[in-house]
């Protein structure tokens, strides 16, 4: 039987609007789109909506820290 190679994708990845993550962070909406647009915040465009990829951002927080 062969092997399926395609990259398994999670049921649920956790996106956030720009306009909810300004009101959860408390950061200014303009200041969001500046850090994505330096690349210091994970974005998807579906549409014509610009997301925050919330998962991909706690991956990068938890490696970017010393846990040992």
């Amino acid at each position: 039987m062969e092997e399926n190679k395609a990259p398994q994708v999670p049921a649920h990845v956790p996106l956030m609007t720009i306009e909810r993550f300004a009101q959860l962070s408390g950061l200014e909406e303009g200041v969001i789109y500046g850090q994505i647009r330096r690349g210091y915040l994970p974005s998807l465009k579906v549409g014509k909506y610009r997301l925050i990829n919330i998962a991909l951002l706690q991956t990068q927080c938890l490696q970017a820290e010393d846990w040992t």
